[in-house]
C-alpha cells in the first residue's frame, strides 16, 4: 500500500476501494491539473511560485507523493514529464466529503445539516440549492423504486 491510501471502504461487489487522501497543497496542484492537463514540473512551479513560494523541488515532492497515492500519472514528453490527473475532481471531492462526514458527524448527513442550520451557516441561496438537490434525489429514488417494482413482476404482470 502506498501513501495515505486506505482500503477500508467496500464497493457494491465487496471489493476494497482505495481512498486517496490529498493534503491541502496536493488539492491545489490537482486543481491546476483538473483545469488544464498535462502540466510539466516547470509549468506547475511557475503557477505556484509567486503565491506559495514553492520551488521546483517542492513540486517534485508533491507529484511523487501524489503518484504514489494514485492521484496523478505522467507520460514522458519530448523534453519533460507530462503530468495528468488519474482521478477526477468529482471522485476526489466525494471521497473527501465521505471521509469528513464519517470523521466529524459519524457519517450522518442530517446531523451535519442540522448543525449548519443551528449555526445559521446557510444562506437563502444555499437553502434553495438544498431544496433543489433534495427534489432531484427524491425524483431519482422514485424512478429507481418504480424500476425495481417492474423488474420484480413476471411476464403476466404478476408479482414473482
Amino acid at each position: 500500500m502506498h501513501g495515505d491510501r486506505t482500503g477500508s471502504a467496500m464497493d457494491a461487489c465487496g471489493k476494497g476501494i482505495f481512498m486517496i487522501r490529498l493534503s491541502e497543497a496536493e488539492w491545489k496542484v490537482m486543481s491546476v491539473l483538473w483545469e488544464e492537463a498535462p502540466q510539466t514540473i516547470m509549468q506547475l512551479t511557475r503557477c505556484f511560485q509567486e503565491t506559495t513560494g514553492w520551488t521546483k523541488h517542492t513540486i517534485m515532492t508533491f507529484l511523487k507523493r501524489m503518484e504514489d497515492k494514485g492521484a496523478v500519472f505522467y507520460e514522458a514528453g519530448e523534453r519533460a514529464k507530462l503530468y495528468y490527473p488519474k482521478i477526477g475532481r468529482n471522485e476526489a471531492a466525494l471521497q473527501e466529503t465521505e471521509e469528513f462526514l464519517e470523521r466529524v458527524f459519524d457519517g450522518r448527513m442530517g446531523l451535519m445539516l442540522n448543525t449548519m442550520v443551528e449555526q445559521k451557516a446557510l444562506s437563502e441561496t444555499e437553502i434553495a440549492e438544498l431544496y433543489e438537490i433534495l427534489g432531484r434525489a427524491e425524483a431519482q429514488s422514485r424512478r429507481e423504486a418504480g424500476m425495481a417494482e417492474r423488474t420484480a413482476r413476471g411476464k403476466d404482470g404478476e408479482k414473482l
